[in-house]
């Protein structure tokens, strides 16, 4: 009877023998080197290995972060176009409802087809009934002045008392025709959906939750001070877009999920997916001719900073929107051939591969759906569009509006299911790479179902 019964809490580990019986572990006489807990199943030269790998690397990021940092956006003369123009908050303080005939600046009654959308228009405007609003502004040096906005029947965003609105300021317009509502102040619940959302990450994720806001936040600090600056100052779009998703792969995934030998096999396989997306994206932007200057925003861009390569901004959009996407793959295929290892030791690299694999397989048919679906949905307008038009698919297909986000899609999903037998290959490779280390940690992780002292041989 060798069973040691020792009733004293925290015993120092209660020896038993040199493993289980029937599988030989070669642990004899090593059971007093693992007494804090399973370490990582791989050996300390394959670590070393791996951190020659990624240390060049995340130095590389570093200096290019200092190379590249830009300290702060360029300034410029607002044009007052678009998104480039001085705004205020203010209030709507009280709407009357008036004939639009005694508003409008022609009262008369349209006698055209009023069928048609812009018929149906002036008619409303000629004969319906009209919104005035008293706006007041609440921030600037025009705070506490009012003034009015005529809301029309068929506008699509009524004004309402006590409503919060967004003003656009012209300097140099006639002093009455100076300020114009632009949009809903919509903060307040902008904010409390995000607070819910932390909410709920903590909650369920509780440790990992936090670490995952913590790294969103350094995300988007990297995006706003480093990635959107760098590119305005002039510097290669693609460059920036390389370094900043670099730096923000390394962050967040390190801080969610420790400097662990099975992150660096995610940040490996992120890494190589991200360069095929890279490449592919490059080679069929400038095949497809693509120049990213397709809609107002993007030609309000160009026209501020004529500098800036628009193509190489599309690209480095490719290679931000999937790094996102590719996170979630390279952990979760790096999970399960870890968790596979657990499970059965004696499985060799190629049963590991086969049976991650089969587990990417479904990975790999929701990702690229998902990703299908969100580009579809963020496009339904402009869908929708097309479909009125009775346009064929080949023709919306060439438009380059449509073929921009088709490039995208494919290319990025291209790099995401490839992400998958790579990464599931490194995982494979790393972590049954030291076997016999590997096998002596086994002895712990029995003890700790508490069957050792059971144990009579």
């Amino acid at each position: 009877m060798t069973t040691t019964q020792q009733p004293p809490p925290p015993p120092p580990r209660p020896p038993h023998g040199p493993g289980p019986s029937g599988h030989g572990n070669g642990g004899h006489g090593h059971g007093h080197s693992h007494s804090h807990g399973p370490a990582a199943p791989v050996s300390r030269h394959l670590r070393k290995v791996i951190a020659a790998i990624l240390v060049p690397f995340s130095v590389a990021v570093v200096v290019g972060l200092a190379v590249l940092w830009p300290g702060g956006a360029p300034a410029h003369e607002r044009t007052g176009v678009g998104f480039d123009r001085q705004t205020q908050q203010a209030t709507v303080t009280k709407v009357d409802k008036v004939a639009c005939a005694s508003v409008n600046a022609s009262g008369e009654t349209p006698t055209g087809d009023t069928s048609t959308a812009e018929g149906s228009s002036a008619q409303q405007q000629a004969t319906g009934t009209c919104g005035k609003a008293s706006i007041r502004i609440d921030t600037g040096k025009d705070t506490g002045r009012t003034f009015t906005e005529v809301v029309q029947p068929d506008s699509p965003r009524q004004l309402h008392g006590g409503q919060q609105v967004i003003v656009a300021y012209a300097p140099d317009a006639p002093e009455n025709l100076q300020y114009s509502v632009t949009d809903v102040n919509r903060k307040f619940p902008m904010a409390l959906l995000a607070g819910i959302f932390a909410v709920v990450v903590v909650v369920v994720g509780r440790l990992r939750g936090i670490m995952a806001l913590v790294a969103l936040a350094v995300s988007f600090l990297v995006l706003t001070l480093f990635i959107l600056p760098a590119i305005l100052q002039g510097s290669n779009p693609l460059v920036v877009a390389v370094v900043g998703a670099s730096a923000i792969m390394l962050i967040a995934l390190y801080m969610c999920h420790g400097l662990t030998a099975r992150t660096s096999v995610a940040v490996l396989g992120t890494l190589v997916s991200l360069l095929l997306i890279g490449l592919l994206g490059s080679l069929f932007i400038g095949w497809a001719a693509l120049t990213g200057n397709t809609d107002d925003n993007t030609g309000l861009i160009h026209g501020l900073y004529p500098h800036i390569d628009m193509s190489g901004l599309l690209l480095a959009g490719v290679i931000i929107g999937s790094l996102g996407v590719l996170d979630d793959v390279t952990v979760t295929q790096t999970s399960a051939v870890w968790e596979l290892h657990e499970a059965d030791p004696t499985m060799g690299w190629r049963g590991l591969y086969r049976a991650g694999i089969r587990i990417g397989r479904d990975h790999i048919a929701s990702v690229v759906n998902t990703l299908v679906l969100a580009y579809a949905g963020a496009a339904l307008p402009l869908l929708l569009l097309f479909s009125i038009a009775q346009s064929s698919v080949v023709d919306v297909a060439n438009s380059e509006l449509v073929a921009e986000e088709i490039v995208r899609t494919l290319v990025g999903s291209i790099g995401l299911v490839a992400a998958v037998p790579v990464t599931t290959a490194l995982a494979a490779l790393v972590v049954s790479a030291d076997r016999p280390e590997s096998r002596k940690l086994a002895p712990p992780a029995s003890a700790r179902g508490g069957r050792g002292r059971r144990r009579k041989r």
